[in-house]
């Protein structure tokens, strides 16, 4: 569903836009100023549209055109064979998703919506409106590189550039770039082919750029965040299973699940995924401190099978079971924290007596194990110098109720969240500036991709097809079904975001 807040909130202000621009426009007395002030800033407002060029960069743009011209060649020639090959890549992508689409439209299956490379995104729906100003900056950066790489190689191929200008439609940022169109179509079709096919290229390069600075975070940060100590806590969801004296608290860092090591978020996703699939681990509890269920009354069975020997109303014990013969099993309600206070893991009964010989200790042990519901677990979580925190649910409860991070703070006065910011934008500008080089390369009308295509086709066909109409007739057809792939991956994903 829309969320309907922010809805409203998007249309009143585009209303309180019109509204202001059409009284302005059509008052005598202020129309002339009004006017005149948006000509002379690079203003342009119309219905859900504001654009704004500047001719300022221009001088910043002639002087990277000007950095070591072979360079520059290598570098936009490479783009240009990146280019040609993306165009083909995003139409075999775009019917991969198309058809990942379809599938899930028949499937009740959410792995394979998990599995598409490219997804519709409405903000507010299928992204956290907490997530938007990572969205919003990293969807206006990529744009912004998008536009520096076709000014540059414009100019490089002796092409004017008029101005470069950024907007805003609807609720979605931009940016472009006004090229002097005398002059485009001059050039030869290889030349027109590097200056459009510079923008999908610097998209790539910048995805690159920012998959690199994720992977080399603990490097830049090493002098002021180390790694390798834990999974540092950063947010625990409120009234959630995490929560309260006992649980996790912000600044926490989880060393171990169990008997399973933490030094990292990694860490702490693959031992859940572990402790998620595996039987109960059990603990090593000397056999005099164990309790018939007797004393806390009779051991019952619970509706999926399992068997429960402590009062509904307890808060501090829990059932555990345990054989006492080869054949037969009883059950003890005890006290937990104090069971498993400096206790052993174990898998059986082997396991305690074989360290109980290493330890040479004479007190006989057992190995107890939790009696719970089908799929649910109980999780030592330890985080010193605190005592464990224990863990009684499904373990994705867990994971979703806790945010961890790698990077722990060198010094106090160091933000935990910094590093979180960092990464998290860096992601974004890997999907979006990705995104953004796909969906560009696509052989479609008002995209960058209509451009490379005519190029394509001039470069390559002029002495196969001589008739010049007969090859913009195929280049049109082939924008035509661009286009209409392009249409139906974005009717059908949004259908899929916004309709189920």
């Amino acid at each position: 569903m829309i969320p309907v807040p922010l809805l409203v909130c998007v249309l009143a202000g585009w209303c309180a836009v019109y509204l202001t621009d059409t009284l302005l426009r059509s008052s005598t007395t202020h129309r002339v100023s009004y006017e005149s002030w948006l000509s002379s800033r690079g203003l342009v407002v119309s219905p859900f549209h504001v654009r704004w060029q500047t001719t300022v960069f221009n001088r910043l743009f002639a002087y990277c055109a000007r950095i070591h011209p072979p360079a520059l060649h290598l570098w936009f020639s490479s783009g240009l064979m990146f280019g040609v090959g993306a165009m083909l890549g995003s139409v075999v992508l775009l019917i991969r998703t198309l058809q990942q689409t379809y599938a899930q439209m028949t499937s009740d299956n959410p792995r394979i919506g998990a599995q598409q490379a490219l997804q519709v995104v409405v903000p507010g729906v299928n992204l956290p409106t907490s997530q938007l100003v990572y969205f919003f900056t990293a969807l206006l950066l990529s744009g912004v590189v998008h536009e520096l790489g076709h000014a540059v190689a414009a100019l490089r191929e002796q092409v004017r550039v008029n101005g470069f200008g950024i907007f805003l439609f609807v609720l979605y940022p931009g940016a472009f770039v006004d090229l002097f169109t005398t002059h485009l179509n001059l050039i030869s079709p290889a030349q027109q082919l590097r200056i459009f096919c510079a923008g999908v290229w610097h998209n790539f390069v910048l995805c690159l750029a920012a998959l690199a600075f994720i992977f080399l975070m603990p490097v830049f940060l090493f002098p002021l965040y180390s790694t390798g100590g834990g999974a540092l806590v950063t947010e625990v969801v409120q009234g959630s299973a995490a929560d309260g004296p006992r649980g996790l608290s912000v600044g926490d860092i989880v060393t171990a699940l169990e008997d399973c090591p933490v030094r990292g978020v990694e860490d702490w996703t693959g031992c859940l995924s572990r402790l998620s699939r595996l039987p109960q681990m059990g603990y090593c509890v000397p056999v005099a401190s164990l309790q018939p269920s007797w004393a806390h009354g009779r051991a019952f069975k619970r509706l999926d099978g399992t068997t429960d020997c402590c009062s509904n109303s307890s808060l501090t014990d829990l059932c555990f079971s345990y054989s006492r013969a080869a054949s037969s099993r009883e059950y003890a309600c005890i006290p937990v924290r104090k069971m498993v206070t400096g206790t052993r893991v174990c898998r059986s009964d082997r396991d305690c007596a074989a360290r109980s010989s290493a330890a040479r200790s004479s007190a006989a042990s057992v190995c107890v194990t939790p009696s719970l519901e089908n799929q649910t677990r109980f999780i030592r979580v330890t985080h010193p110098p605190n005592t464990h925190m224990l863990f009684v649910g499904y373990p994705p409860h867990l994971q979703h109720a806790v945010t961890l991070t790698n990077f722990i703070p060198r010094f106090s006065f160091l933000h935990l969240h910094v590093p979180v910011f960092l990464e998290t934008f860096c992601k974004y500008v890997v999907s979006l500036s990705g995104a953004l080089a796909v969906v560009n390369s696509v052989p479609c009308f008002a995209l960058d991709g209509q451009w490379m295509l005519n190029a394509l086709l001039e470069a390559t066909l002029v002495t196969v097809v001589t008739d010049r109409q007969k090859r913009e007739l195929v280049g049109f057809f082939l924008l035509l079904a661009g286009s209409a792939l392009l249409a139906a991956n974005v009717a059908l994903g949004l259908w899929m975001v916004t309709a189920r």
